[in-house]
């Protein structure tokens, strides 16, 4: 099943994609994309030329995930975010996020890029690290965390994503944000 771009003249397939967002990132994430309206605002800004927007279709035309990339600013295109990835909750488990995000480092790399990352919030406590001051030890607390309430980062370590750090408070008083990255090119 494939992988295309995401067309910018289907506006249906676009509405599709901005559904398939607010409806997924709802329970967890509500404050990201709180309806239609936003969602389809994300999805016409990551058609910008600069930027990486894949979906991920049945052999019937159906959208079963998105990704998105973009350049991160001040890193010369050596260092892209993936922002967003959204996979149809009928469909997890049968490894489109994981082709997904395959495909969007062939994509980055293709482009040059060095370094693909990701932040992936918590605003739920699905870890240890949500609800909790983090300072002044905030190190020691990242090595010690624990996937209390199926949080993605998880997800992501099985891509090849390692944990490069944490931004305690990003969302909120108890709300860290937590990074991740990985290669796409070859290693020196």
């Amino acid at each position: 099943m494939p992988i295309i771009d995401l067309p910018p003249d289907n506006l249906q397939i676009q509405t599709e994609v901005a559904t398939l967002l607010v409806n997924s990132f709802r329970e967890n994430w509500p404050e990201a994309w709180p309806d239609l309206d936003a969602g389809l605002q994300e999805v016409q800004d990551s058609l910008q030329p600069d930027r990486i927007s894949r979906i991920a279709i049945t052999d019937d035309g159906r959208v079963v995930g998105w990704v998105g990339g973009l350049p991160f600013p001040g890193y010369s295109g050596n260092v892209w975010e993936l922002h967003p990835l959204v996979v149809k909750t009928s469909e997890h488990g049968q490894g489109w996020g994981r082709r997904l995000v395959a495909d969007l480092e062939t994509c980055v790399q293709q482009r040059g890029g060095l370094t693909l990352w990701v932040g992936t919030d918590d605003e739920k406590k699905q870890t240890s690290l949500g609800c909790t001051n983090l300072y002044p030890n905030v190190l020691d607390h990242l090595v010690q965390l624990k996937n209390l309430r199926q949080h993605p980062y998880e997800f992501y370590q099985k891509c090849g994503f390692s944990i490069v750090g944490v931004m305690p408070d990003a969302n909120g008083l108890g709300k860290p944000d937590i990074y991740m990255a990985k290669a796409v090119s070859p290693k020196i």
